[in-house]
């Protein structure tokens, strides 16, 4: 594998290029957390991630994982507080202390 370097004042820098197979994705919530906890707290995991090009995948994964999670959890919660569609349409401030942890 050849990697090709471009000179930046003093400092050689490699040039970075997306995959070609590269397809457009879109992250939510979860996703963004974790790109930015990568960035921040993990950089060298980042910069593998990235150069593998497994960064998108990863971002991907995390996301549909929490999100799947989440929905599981706000459905245990509901089936344990007893939460009706009926509820929702008739007292919707005693829903909000019932969906409060």
């Amino acid at each position: 594998m050849k990697i090709e370097y471009s000179k930046q004042g003093d400092y050689y820098f490699p040039n970075l290029y997306l995959d070609t197979n590269f397809k457009y994705f879109e992250i939510n919530r979860y996703g963004k957390l974790r790109l930015k906890f990568l960035k921040e707290h993990r950089k060298a995991e980042y910069i593998i991630l990235f150069m593998n090009n497994k960064l998108q995948e990863h971002l991907l994964e995390i996301d549909k994982t929490a999100n799947d999670r989440f929905e599981f959890l706000m459905k245990q919660l509901v089936k344990k507080e007893n939460i009706t569609e009926e509820l929702k349409a008739t007292d919707q401030l005693k829903l909000v202390i019932l969906m409060i942890p």
